[in-house]
């Protein structure tokens, strides 16, 4: 496993130290759940979750039938 060694201005690390105490991790867990979720090549679970939960979200039929035709384009 490797290690990083990171330098924070002190204002940073006193924000740092209040998420971690939030979150009830040590600093190293932390850090290395933000880099995760900064190399994640998928959606965080969080936002997966939210699929489906607007209940007057327009169906695809809705979105489909308002749609009008694209302009026509200039040739090139």
């Amino acid at each position: 496993m490797g290690q990083v060694t990171i330098y924070l201005d002190d204002e940073i690390e006193r924000k740092m130290n209040e998420a971690v105490k939030s979150a009830r991790v040590s600093k190293s867990k932390w850090i290395a759940q933000l880099v995760q979720e900064k190399v994640a090549n998928e959606w965080p679970h969080s936002i997966a979750e939210m699929a489906g939960s607007w209940n007057d979200f327009p169906s695809l039929e809705d979105i489909r039938q308002t749609q009008i035709s694209d302009v026509q384009r200039e040739q090139l």
